[in-house]
């Protein structure tokens, strides 16, 4: 690992220690009451769905650790190392698993895997997360991570870029030492997602039987066309339809969740790592989207791309978060 990686340790050690004050210290001693939240925000006549207890044991959430995002990439060199490995998680898993006995609402998806991408990085992308979902028992199946280097900045424009987005999370070293393009991240993603049959180019290039869940319309209606066209690329086929969260949890709770956030805090589900940190969000929303499945939501299809017009985007539900 590349000597930067010491300061890197340090800064994502003390951003473990800010977040673990996030959590009460008091629920480290004794597990937390389950308390079903208020549909404060639904009118009295509108049917709506109870929510169940979070997913996340108390147990497993003492346990946290921030993800080695060396790991992420394949690049971790420190694996026989104790003190990094008590430091840092290699276990993407950790925070998403499921309790068994919380399934009993769980309905037949139309889709077999979900995959919840949240991309970072407003100029270019920088960060191109995806966690995959079984639709059908919740378990965490997989992720991909890449930190994206951009094509059109100069590099000291990149270095106040990424200084200014990841400096403060104390993972700006671990992005220099590992971003590639953009076009090498899709078709890393590509082997990827044809590794678990999710995709196969021979068949006109859409998902198999899965889906992209995003928390927002942003990460595929406009960042990713933008991107391929400052990469000089075309827009892949697999993006041209999505889930858009918000959309499901306003139509299945009958209230509003205007983001990550507020979907977590109604639904009492801790945060767990950094947020505006695309793989931990995505984990995060992946945690949401666990337990709405576990509530019987449906997922369904909210966005769909015209297959002649690229910049046109039909939106599926009438009720939907602007």
């Amino acid at each position: 690992m590349a000597s930067s990686s010491t300061r890197v340790s340090l800064l994502q050690l003390n951003n473990l220690s800010y977040n673990l004050r996030k959590i009460s210290p008091f629920s480290f001693l004794r597990p937390s009451p389950i308390r079903r939240p208020m549909n404060v925000a639904a009118s009295p006549s509108t049917p709506t769905h109870d929510s169940s207890p979070p997913l996340l044991s108390t147990k497993k959430a003492d346990r946290w650790k921030p993800m080695c995002l060396y790991f992420t990439h394949g690049k971790c060199t420190k694996m026989d190392d104790i003190k990094h490995l008590e430091v840092f998680s290699h276990d993407c898993s950790a925070t998403l698993e499921v309790n068994a006995d919380e399934l009993k609402r769980l309905r037949s998806q139309d889709f077999d895997y979900l995959l919840v991408v949240d991309l970072e990085g407003k100029v270019e992308i920088l960060e191109f997360p995806v966690v995959l979902i079984d639709a059908r028992t919740l378990e965490f199946v997989d992720y991909f991570h890449r930190f994206v280097r951009p094509s059109k900045m100069s590099e000291q424009r990149i270095g106040e870029y990424i200084e200014g987005k990841y400096g403060k999370l104390g993972v700006d070293g671990v992005w220099h030492d590992t971003a590639i393009p953009f076009d090498e991240v899709l078709g890393q993603f590509e082997v990827w997602m044809s590794n678990h049959r999710l995709w196969d180019r021979m068949h006109e290039g859409a998902l198999h039987r899965s889906a992209f869940v995003t928390c927002g319309n942003w990460d595929l209606k406009t960042k990713v066309p933008q991107q391929c066209k400052t990469s000089s690329m075309k827009l892949p086929p697999y993006f041209m339809e999505w889930i858009n969260l918000k959309d499901i949890y306003l139509n299945f709770y009958k209230r509003r969740a205007p983001g990550m956030m507020s979907m977590m805090n109604q639904l009492q589900i801790p945060l767990m790592g950094s947020h505006h940190l695309g793989i931990d969000d995505s984990k995060n929303i992946a945690r949401v989207l666990q337990h709405m499945l576990a509530d019987g939501a449906l997922m369904q299809i909210t966005a769909r791309r015209s297959s002649g017009s690229l910049e046109s985007v039909e939106f599926l539900f009438k009720n939907r978060i602007v």
